[in-house]
């Protein structure tokens, strides 16, 4: 191996692609961030959150610091894989997929964001069903779950039309005030009901085999 494979991942859909968040990628990104973009009202994220810096070069380098120190926190129990999202060949936000206790439960979660431009266009729903593809088809996953505040309707829609069951719910914080979220879950035989035929994957095996010896 020459190369990192989780830098050189990617998922494909017909409307967009998750392309593995390099550096050049997050360059790329990153005016997206410091015009604000990649927040909205009411606030969708729980503290603390890079996103909420009201000094915009603050608020990348946060931001950054983030991704970076997440890449180095791998392995086949607890991992993060980061993605920018491309429409278009546009840059317009990311999506990341979650391990958490992978090697006991085959459990994922999802973190995603799109640019305040790029909105009720359905790319939120594509980026999570290419997310989920990676994490059943391309991973072996055998459960997913979301979270997201109770008046977030746009993240708890996508859960639900992707055939998440609603899981409880519980507090957070976002601003330094507590919220209530919805917890949702997908299990994978839901999901292979639903199996979409047209979702590519590239560079999953290299990273796959890595992760079972770290």
């Amino acid at each position: 191996m020459t190369r990192y494979p989780f830098l050189e991942l990617s998922v494909e859909t017909p409307m967009l692609q998750l392309r593995a968040a390099t550096d050049e990628m997050l360059d790329e990104l990153s005016d997206v961030v410091r015009a604000g973009k990649a927040s909205a009202d009411p606030a969708p994220y729980d503290d603390p959150m890079s996103f909420y810096e009201a000094d915009p070069d603050l608020r990348v380098a946060k931001w950054l610091q983030a991704i970076w120190r997440g890449r180095g926190v791998l392995n086949a129990q607890s991992w993060r894989l980061f993605f920018v999202v491309v429409a278009d060949d546009e840059p317009i936000g990311m999506q990341d997929v979650i391990g958490v206790n992978f090697t006991t439960f085959g459990t994922v979660t999802t973190f995603s964001w799109v640019s305040a431009d790029h909105r009720r266009r359905g790319i939120g729903h594509e980026m999570r069903s290419a997310a989920l593809h990676l994490a059943f088809d391309g991973l072996a996953a055998t459960e997913a779950s979301s979270e997201a505040f109770v008046d977030i309707h746009g993240s708890n829609a996508i859960s639900r039309g992707l055939g998440y069951e609603p899981n409880g719910v519980e507090w957070a914080t976002r601003h330094g005030k507590p919220a209530l979220m919805n917890r949702w879950r997908l299990a994978r035989d839901t999901w292979a009901t639903q199996r979409r035929d047209n979702i590519q994957l590239r560079g999953v095996e290299p990273c796959r085999t890595l992760l079972s010896r770290l």
